[in-house]
Order: C-alpha cells, then sequence, then structure tokens
C-alpha cells in the first residue's frame, strides 16, 4: 500500500483556498497544514478541512513531503526556493517566477536537491484541450483571444504573465519550433501595467501565432484556434467545445469534401485533475505534465514580448 503524501498550502487566498480542498477531497493525501500571513484567512480555511493553520510556512515545511504555493506572484521565488531547499516537492502556481534569472535558479536548484517541481498552467488538463493536442500534426497558424473582465486579482503584473502566458504555454507546447520573431504592442488602461497585449509570433518552422489578450474587456472569451494542413481545430474553454474540421473525400458538411465535428465536454474539476497529476508524480517520482522547464520556457517568452513591447513605445 502506498503511504500517503502529507502536503500543504502556503497562501490561501482566492486560488490557495481551492488547493487545500482538492487535497483534503484526495484519499491517498494527508493535508497536514495551510500556511497564509493572515491568520483568520488560515483559519478560515483550516477549520472545515480538519487541519492545522500557520502564519509562518516555514513552520509547516518539515511537516510535508509536497506543498502547492499560492501566495503572489512576486514572492513566488523567495517561498518555493525554501521549499526546494528544505527537499519539499512543489506545485506553484503561474508564472514559475518574476524573472528569468529567479526562474533558471528555481528550475536548477529542483534539479540539484532531486525534487519534483511543477507550474500550474492549469488549462493543459481542459478536456477540450487534451482532445485538440491529440488531433494536432504540424501547426501552420494559430490563433488565441483570452478576453476578461476587470479584477483587481492579479493587476501586479502586466497582463501578459497574468493571462496571455496560459496560450504561450499552449503553443510552445504545440509547436516543436523556437520562436524566431516577436511583434508585440500593448496598452495601460486602469493600472500602472499593461492590461490589454496583442503580439505575432513567427517560430522557425514558419508557424505564426496571433495572440491577443485583456483584462479591460465587457464580455468574457477564451478561444484558441490552431491551422494545420487539411485541418482547422478550434477550443472555446467557456462552452467546453472542441470543433474540429478536416478534408475528407465525400464528406457532406457545409463545406463539401470538409468533415465538421464538434464535441461538447461535460463540466470539470481541471484543479483537482491537475493535483492529482501532481500527487501522481510525487508518487511515482515521474515528471509532471507541467515541469519546471515547461513553466521557465512559457515565463522566458512572456518577459521577451514584455521587452518587445516597451521597446515599441521608445
Amino acid at each position: 500500500m502506498t503511504a500517503k503524501i502529507k502536503a500543504g498550502v502556503i497562501g490561501v487566498g482566492y486560488l490557495g483556498r481551492f488547493h487545500a480542498e482538492k487535497y483534503a477531497a484526495l484519499p491517498d493525501v494527508d493535508l497536514v497544514g495551510v500556511a497564509d500571513l493572515n491568520p483568520d484567512r488560515a483559519r478560515e480555511v483550516a477549520e472545515p478541512l480538519n487541519t492545522q493553520a500557520f502564519t509562518d510556512y516555514l513552520q509547516l515545511l518539515p511537516l510535508v513531503d509536497a506543498v502547492s504555493v499560492a501566495v503572489s506572484t512576486t514572492s513566488h521565488f523567495s517561498v518555493v526556493r525554501d521549499c526546494l531547499e528544505r527537499d519539499v516537492q512543489v506545485l506553484v502556481e503561474k508564472p514559475l517566477a518574476v524573472t528569468a534569472a529567479e526562474a533558471d535558479a528555481l528550475v536548477d536548484l529542483a534539479r540539484e536537491r532531486g525534487r519534483l517541481l511543477m507550474v500550474g498552467h492549469l488549462e493543459r488538463f481542459n478536456s477540450a484541450m487534451e482532445g485538440l493536442r491529440a488531433r494536432v500534426t504540424h501547426p501552420a497558424f494559430i490563433e488565441s483571444h483570452r478576453l476578461s473582465f476587470y479584477k483587481e486579482r492579479g493587476i501586479d503584473v502586466d497582463v501578459v504573465l497574468d493571462l496571455m502566458i496560459h496560450d504561450l504555454d499552449h503553443v510552445l507546447s504545440l509547436v516543436p519550433s523556437p520562436v524566431q520573431e516577436i511583434r508585440a504592442a500593448g496598452v495601460a488602461v486602469l493600472t500602472d501595467n499593461i492590461d490589454l497585449a496583442n503580439v505575432r509570433l513567427e517560430f522557425a518552422d514558419g508557424c505564426i501565432a496571433n495572440l491577443t489578450a485583456s483584462r479591460m474587456s465587457f464580455k468574457s472569451m477564451r478561444k484558441f484556434r490552431l491551422f494545420q494542413p487539411e485541418a482547422y481545430l478550434s477550443v472555446d474553454f467557456e462552452a467546453r467545445e472542441l470543433t474540429v474540421a478536416s478534408r475528407q473525400a465525400g464528406a457532406l458538411g457545409p463545406i463539401p469534401g470538409v468533415a465538421l465535428e464538434t464535441k461538447r465536454f461535460p463540466q470539470e474539476d481541471v484543479l483537482f485533475k491537475e493535483i492529482s497529476n501532481f500527487v501522481a508524480a510525487v508518487q511515482k517520482r515521474e515528471e509532471p505534465r507541467v515541469s519546471g522547464e515547461d513553466g521557465r520556457a512559457a515565463l522566458s517568452l512572456a518577459l521577451n514580448i514584455i521587452g518587445a513591447m516597451r521597446k515599441a513605445k521608445v
């Protein structure tokens, strides 16, 4: 019988409290405790889950095998570093860090200590995206729109790091070629950071990706489209829907010779799937679906895009 994983959550604000609930629901996990600088919030999350509340996460670390880190992005580096240095396995919310140097240091430290470092790019676990991924052969053109209403959460960073990074992770995991050119533009509207961003990426193999992200929209939209030889694939994350149009002799779709299929997926707990993957990776000592290297790659590209935006304004 496999021993239970002793888990904890550091930072139990909006996202962290959900992490704690998922760990508590897993039969092969013992949620040892949660930590938050706000003692009332820590107790509020801990009590219904029958676990301990801490205000100093360093007191939690000796008691656990693995943790989720869901503190503010600017604190990711110091908290994750402390966890890895104490040989704790880590799932950290995206983005991995604030700078490329911080991300490099964390990935290197995890490797040196032989610890698992997973980054919470949640939408890798969306069933519609999993369905698209299984049909991809040779991406030629990718387009994504990620538009959301203004929220106070996440505005401490540019929208590229807050929202677009989801789609950057998708693109990097689907296109097996390095980025060759970046053309980007961004606008600050209600915050001191970039609230609306668009980027055109050209890859060495000729693939083009055009991505737009905004936290200033009056409607919510999360759509991802991919074109490749003989097929078009589209995911609507909000409708949980995958659409595939493919060339097929004799097909009687809206376009002669093109077969059209649409699959809608049931409501699912994507965070539960992500945390289950993390726990399984810890138990089996195998690579998680989104590694530290994956998180570093998405962060590095996001920072390069932000740099291109600022350069364009000079």
